[in-house]
C-alpha cells in the first residue's frame, strides 16, 4: 500500500512564492499532498491557496486568525495530518530556499529512517546567496547545539525535513516549548532522545528571492535559551539511546 505524504508549509505574506512552490512540490510525487498553514497573511496568501484548492484536491489550507509563529504552525499542521491519516510529514519553507525537487530524495531516505534531515553542511557547504556573516552565524549555531546537547547531526537548525508518523505520535506535541527556529532543534532532539533513527541527506539551500526573511533577534535568543533547557531536561546526556542511529548520506 502506498504511503501518503503531507508537505506542510507555513506562510505569512508569501503571495509571490506560494503559487510557484505548490505546483512544483505536487509534481514530485503522486502520493504527496500540500497543506499551507497561513497566519492570516495581509497580502492575501491564504486566498491564493484557497483558490488553488478549489481545482486541486491535493491542495489544503489551514487558515489561522493571526500571526502565531513557525512552531505552532507546524504543530497545527502535524495535528491536521495525523487526523487525516498521513504516513510521512515533510516540512519546507515557502520561499523556494528549499528545492521541491529534493522531495523524492527525502521519501526514498525514509525507507531506513524515522526522521530525515536536509543538511546544508554534509559533503561540503551547500548554501547559495548568503553573506559570510550569516553563514558563520548558522555554522556557529550548529556547532553550539551539538556541543551543548550532544545531538549528533551536522545541521540541527535546518527546516527541510521529513518525519515518520510514529515520531509525531511519540512526541508530545502539546509540550513543545519553541516557536521560532528553535522548534527545529527541539523536534529533532526529542526524536533522538526517544531512540528514533535519524538520517541526514545533503541539500542545497538558496536564499529567498522574493518576500522578507522572518529571522529576528528574538528568534535567535529563543534558540540560545532552548538548547540549554533541552540539555538540562535530560541531565546533559550526550548520547541517544542505543537504538537510535544517525547515518549521513
Amino acid at each position: 500500500m502506498t504511503k501518503r505524504a503531507l508537505l506542510i508549509v507555513p506562510t505569512y505574506n508569501e503571495k509571490d512564492n506560494v503559487g510557484q512552490v505548490i505546483p512544483l512540490a505536487l509534481r514530485q510525487d503522486s502520493s504527496l499532498d500540500v497543506l499551507i498553514v497561513d497566519d492570516n497573511s495581509p497580502d492575501g496568501t491564504g486566498a491564493i491557496v484557497a483558490e488553488m484548492g478549489k481545482t486541486n484536491v491535493r491542495v489544503h489550507l489551514l487558515q489561522r486568525p493571526e500571526k502565531l509563529g513557525l512552531g505552532t504552525a507546524y504543530i497545527a499542521g502535524f495535528k491536521w495530518g495525523l487526523a487525516h491519516g498521513y504516513d510521512y510529514f515533510l516540512e519546507m519553507d515557502a520561499d523556494l530556499s528549499h528545492d521541491p525537487g529534493e522531495i523524492p530524495n527525502f521519501l526514498k531516505a525514509m525507507a531506513d529512517a524515522d526522521l530525515v534531515l536536509g543538511s546544508r553542511y554534509i559533503n561540503g557547504v551547500r548554501v547559495m546567496n548568503w553573506p559570510i556573516r550569516r553563514l558563520l552565524l548558522s555554522r556557529g549555531a550548529s556547532l553550539y547545539v551539538r556541543l551543548v546537547t550532544g545531538l549528533p547531526v551536522m545541521d540541527p537548525t535546518g527546516g527541510f525535513k521529513c518525519f515518520r508518523r510514529s515520531v509525531l505520535e511519540a512526541v508530545n506535541l502539546d509540550q513543545i516549548r519553541s516557536n521560532g527556529y528553535a522548534f527545529q532543534i527541539e523536534m529533532t532532539y526529542k526524536a533522538w532522545m526517544k531512540g528514533f533513527r535519524i538520517r541526514e541527506i545533503p541539500i542545497t539551500f538558496t536564499d529567498r528571492y522574493a518576500g522578507q526573511s522572518k529571522m529576528s533577534g528574538g528568534i535567535v535568543r529563543e534558540a540560545l535559551r532552548v538548547v540549554w533547557i533541552l540539555a538540562g531536561s535530560h541531565a546533559f546526556r550526550r548520547r541517544a539511546p542505543k537504538s537510535a542511529t544517525n547515518t549521513p548520506a
